[in-house]
This record gives C-alpha cells, structure tokens and sequence, in this order.
C-alpha cells in the first residue's frame, strides 16, 4: 500500500505492507503526474514504519520515483521507519540515486516526536544528525 498527499511544503509518502513492482511501479506512474504541478523547490516526508523491506525488482522501481522527486525539486526528505533492515536499505538507495546528501533517517522507535523532527529538517532545514 502505498499513499501520495500532498502538502504546502511539499510531499508526505506513506509504504505500508509488502510491495511488489507492479504496486511500485503505479506509485512511480501517480508521482509522475502529482509532480507536474509541484513547486519548483518542496520537501519530502517518508513513512517507512510499516513497510518491510522491498524486493529487488521493487527496489528498482523505488529508485526511479526517487529520481523523479529530485529532478522535480526536492531539496530535502526524511525517511521514518521502524526497522533497521529497512533503513540500511533505502540509505543504500538513496546513495544510488544521488538524494542522499538531502535525506536524513529517523527511527520511529527511538525518537517519540518524529513527525516535529522530520518537519524542522525538510521545511526549515534543522538537522536531526547535528
């Protein structure tokens, strides 16, 4: 499952459940049209705290929708999750990608107010690694 919103400062992307590509695959479609009339510069937020770590031929297409948000203008985005497997995957991902020097991980288990966190790095830019 998967879900688009879209907010004034930009995105927040909800994964929850098992993910096979072509689930992928119409996220990375949806986002292509949501992304026409994005602004011109947006933060992203993640929700990863359901979602358990995707196939390889899921991961391909996660990467392309991750190309697509920064060439759209994506200047920064918080991935939150639950699972440290998870997360070493998708730092993997963004390292691929290019997004990783704009992206900060945050585990939902560990930090009680992550969506104030995650919110103060893409709209105002605080780092939470700082």
């Amino acid at each position: 499952m998967y879900k688009i919103e879209r907010r004034p400062s930009g995105y927040i992307l909800t994964f929850a459940g098992a993910i096979d590509k072509k689930e992928m695959l119409q996220w990375v479609e949806e986002s292509r049209e949501s992304l026409k009339s994005a602004p011109s510069q947006f933060g992203v937020i993640v929700d990863m705290r359901d979602l358990p770590p995707l196939p390889p031929e899921s991961q391909e297409a996660m990467q392309e929708g991750q190309k697509l948000y920064k060439a759209a203008g994506m200047t920064r985005s918080c991935v939150v999750v639950k699972n440290s497997v998870t997360a070493l995957q998708f730092k993997r991902i963004a390292k691929e990608t290019g997004i990783y020097a704009w992206e900060r991980y945050l585990d939902a288990s560990e930090i009680a107010d992550w969506q104030k966190t995650a919110v103060a790095w893409v709209k105002d830019g605080i780092d939470p690694d700082a």
